[in-house]
């Protein structure tokens, strides 16, 4: 095959090693775009193997389909990305795992000194939320909403 033939929907399946119905489901999401001939079936460009692999990658390290698409946008459209391409994108993705990791050792900081207390009451929590601080500042789960910090307006 030559640099700038287009692939047929199976010869990107095969490429890509998903089904025919995943390629779809991709173009579905926006994740790639197919080019229709004269006869209304889908040609795709060779760029779109690296869309494809990338989309894959990227719901392993946790991305949803829609921020997939958002990334993918950034890339140019009808040649294949380049390694600053690339770069770019995991710039922009390490970001987002950055403040994952935040939000989870949070959650497992407040996890611990939850379990530590024993009372499982946060009303009653004398280390966790002295004298019901952290209602002052509204309905729900405040301390999954802003920072503990924040929740009992020590910021």
């Amino acid at each position: 095959m030559r640099g700038n033939e287009l692939l047929t929907i199976g010869e990107l399946a095969a490429r890509t090693g998903i089904a025919v119905s995943a390629v779809r489901f991709y173009e579905g999401k926006g994740i790639v775009h197919p080019i229709r001939t004269g006869g209304n079936q889908r040609r795709f460009l060779r760029s779109d193997i690296r869309r494809i692999s990338f989309a894959l990658i990227a719901q392993q390290l946790g991305l949803t389909l829609p921020q997939i698409a958002e990334e993918l946008g950034k890339l140019p459209e009808g040649r294949t990305p380049t390694s600053a391409d690339w770069e770019k994108i995991s710039r922009g993705i390490r970001k987002r795992i950055e403040v994952q990791i935040a939000r989870l050792q949070r959650t497992l900081d407040d996890l611990d000194g939850c379990i530590g207390c024993g009372c499982l009451s946060l009303k009653k929590c004398a280390l966790y939320n002295p004298d019901d601080r952290a209602a002052a500042n509204g309905a729900g789960p405040r301390f999954i909403l802003v920072s503990r910090k924040a929740a009992l307006g020590l910021d």
